[in-house]
């Protein structure tokens, strides 16, 4: 069985910013709704991040995996 989570976000960080891709429902049946947004590696960024996902509901976070790190 398929675990399939409604509410997802996916991030690519780097040294000076984080791009994040919010994955919701979409106003239609089986339709998604993508969002990218990019947020600089300051505190207040990362909180604002953080206050987006929140305020979105997100209950799921990604991020790429660098092999040997």
């Amino acid at each position: 069985m398929d675990v399939l989570h409604d509410r997802c976000a996916g991030l690519d960080i780097s040294k000076r910013d984080v791009k994040a891709c919010l994955r919701t429902p979409g106003t239609r049946r089986n339709q998604r709704r993508s969002e990218v947004r990019t947020f600089a590696t300051t505190t207040n960024d990362l909180l604002a991040l953080r206050d987006w996902l929140v305020a979105e509901q997100v209950s799921l976070v990604v991020m790429e995996d660098i092999p040997g790190a």
